[in-house]
């Protein structure tokens, strides 16, 4: 299952139908969802007997927590009882919640089912300590409420808070609370109850319960909200274990490991042609993803031109179909790299398990000799700059559309930075980077300049700086200093440039050359943010204020100063939050004063004073140009 709507407003969810349900009525599990998109496992697969054996084990090992996060080979499983259940309860029900998706998703990779009491879910990918939002189904009941449905609301908003606040500040031993408000007169109260799965950090709970919260509906006044990582129930009636809900959690001895597997088989033939071991050991080795070279090859016609989708600094890339696994990207690489074959391997292991729905997936790679290809899942709609700086195909990006893709991309940089198993520094985040799915959902690619940050590492320097002029933080630029906070000066500029339409740099009033981000600044300082916003938004239905608190928040990412940056994680709450009260940005980072730019006389070399010191851009508006370190000016679309 993709993560985090962190991982999250503005993104792309799979809703379930809209069921109305009588609140007294137990209910029975509320249908399991088995997901396709990830493929499909053989029933006599490793990866089936794996999973069957974990499933079945699953009400073996939950304790008293109430959660249980487990894994057997290449399969993992997650279960979550309600925080009121009572152990032999919870056990009961995630056994029976076992049982059906063992029989209705035979076949599935991933999965998750939902009851009144517990919650179980599976996955060939990781899912512990990962905040996932979707898929979503929702609930709703009527009841009568002796107050307006503005003041209901109101109280309702109040409450979640409330409650919300209490969880993710670690009061809440079982990360679970229940609190009501009286709504009107007659004394009549609302209970609302929250939970999320334990293994979340505060920050990532409160995103999900966030989120949850965005499917309240203004005319239902009781429901619940499913998530995988949290759950949302209101109702007028308070049908909670109070007792059990705050009671600590009881230490349980150590349990014996799960059985091995109860339909223990042989792994499948191993077809070369294809793909090597691909249901023998996950991704867990780099031969699990090795594709036989004159396959690829073959896909894309012999790298003919005619397949050729472009080419960038580390080569060309080419559109090849496989019969079992559709529409691929291939890269063929560079062949003066330098880099020896095994460091090439560990880089592509580490990027494959790189997997989010906001990332360009790496499948695989090959090799034969000196040629080293890479493949990608091919994402059909191109680069985001490709839309939004063409005048006939920015118009097809409506405020909704660039509202979503600008939360994708924040919860791809937060998988990137706290959510995935190591933490990663893009390092050239830029428009031309942003890949579109068929639904124009965005996925970052080029990991060709990422770098890795070990536990408790704040910052690293290099004396090669490589990246996007324009798109760079300044203490990256002048001293090759680079942390999370330099993806967040990047993003705050693709923001940017995503509500204005316009280049980081570029042509204004047919003459002179503006720079986006001081442009940015003085709108905002001189009161005239919305004329900065693109004429074509401004014409549109969509929501102006949103627009604008878009851009206050680019404005506190694209700030001088790295530590008065916000995090990743602080940008999606803002980006969720529908009261939070956003601080006031400071000057961001190469701030040009008026005047700086005359003439049309581009390209056009400047000294930007920082506080940093002074650095000398030679600022290039019509197209992406990094440093000297990759020599091409084209997009490179596809690269490690």
């Amino acid at each position: 299952m993709s993560s985090c709507k962190i991982w999250v407003l503005c993104f792309y969810i799979i809703l379930t139908p809209t069921t109305v349900f009588p609140l007294a009525v137990p209910r029975k599990a509320e249908g399991p969802i088995c997901l396709d998109e990830k493929g499909n496992y053989t029933a006599t697969s490793r990866h089936a007997a794996n999973l069957k054996g974990l499933l079945y084990t699953l009400s073996v090992n939950i304790d008293d927590s109430g959660f249980y996060s487990g894994t057997l080979g290449t399969a993992k499983a997650v279960a979550l009882c309600r925080a009121d259940t009572l152990l032999d309860a919870c056990k009961g029900c995630v056994k029976d919640n076992a049982e059906i998706l063992i029989d209705h998703c035979p076949k599935q990779y991933q999965a998750i089912v939902w009851s009144q009491f517990c919650m179980v879910r599976y996955s060939n990918e990781t899912i512990y300590e990962r905040l996932d939002v979707e898929p979503v189904t929702v609930f709703r009941g009527k009841i009568n409420v002796t107050t307006s449905p503005d003041t209901f609301k109101d109280i309702r908003k109040e409450l979640i808070d409330d409650i919300r606040a209490k969880i993710a500040n670690g009061s809440s031993p079982r990360m679970a609370e229940v609190g009501n408000r009286t709504t009107g007169p007659g004394a009549q109260k609302i209970y609302v109850f929250m939970q999320c799965t334990p293994d979340l950090s505060p920050t990532n709970c409160s995103s999900c319960l966030v989120e949850a919260a965005l499917y309240l509906s203004g005319d239902s006044q009781a429901g619940t909200v499913y998530l995988p990582s949290c759950i949302l129930r209101y109702a007028p009636t308070n049908d909670y274990n109070s007792t059990r809900l705050h009671e600590p959690i009881l230490a349980t001895s150590s349990l014996p490991p799960p059985p091995p597997p109860l339909v223990p088989s042989p792994p499948p033939p191993v077809d070369h042609s294809i793909l090597i071991g691909e249901d023998v050991d996950g991704i867990s080795t780099v031969e699990s993803i090795q594709f036989d070279f004159g396959k690829i090859k073959d896909s894309t016609n012999g790298f003919s031109d005619d397949n050729k989708l472009g080419e960038g600094g580390f080569g060309p890339v080419y559109m090849g179909k496989l019969e079992n696994r559709g529409e691929i990207a291939v890269k063929r690489l560079s062949k003066d790299s330098g880099q020896g074959e095994m460091e090439f391997k560990n880089e592509v292991l580490l990027v494959a398990k790189l997997q989010h729905k906001n990332l360009v997936r790496l499948l695989g790679f090959s090799i034969q000799g000196i040629e080293r290809l890479l493949v990608y899942e091919f994402v059909p709609n191109g680069s985001l700059d490709q839309f939004l700086f063409d005048r006939i195909k920015s118009s097809t990006l409506d405020w909704d559309t660039r509202y979503k893709v600008i939360g994708g991309i924040a919860k791809g940089i937060l998988y990137l930075h706290e959510d995935s198993r190591l933490q990663i520094i893009h390092r050239d985040l830029k428009a031309s980077n942003i890949l579109l799915d068929k639904h124009m959902n965005p996925k970052i690619s080029d990991f060709g300049m990422a770098k890795l940050i070990v536990p408790d590492e704040t910052q690293k320097s290099t004396t090669r700086i490589v990246g996007t002029y324009g798109y760079m933080a300044p203490e990256y630029a002048i001293s090759g200093q680079f942390s999370v906070k330099s993806d967040v000066f990047s993003f705050g500029v693709i923001i940017l440039e995503i509500i204005s339409g316009q280049r980081k740099i570029f042509i204004q009033n047919g003459e002179d050359s503006g720079d986006l981000l001081s442009y940015a600044w003085r709108s905002w300082r001189e009161g005239t943010t919305a004329n900065f916003i693109d004429p074509m938004l401004r014409a549109s239905s969509g929501s102006q204020h949103d627009m604008i608190k878009c851009i206050h928040i680019a404005l506190l990412c694209v700030q001088e100063n790295a530590v008065d940056r916000p995090t990743m994680a602080s940008v999606v709450i803002m980006m969720n939050s529908l009261s939070i009260t956003l601080p006031m940005p400071s000057k961001p980072g190469f701030y040009v004063p008026v005047g700086s730019f005359s003439g049309a006389s581009i390209p056009y070399e400047h000294s930007l004073q920082t506080s940093a010191g002074i650095i000398t851009q030679r600022l290039l508006p019509q197209s992406d140009h990094s440093s000297v370190n990759k020599n091409s000016s084209t997009t490179d679309l596809y690269p490690l």
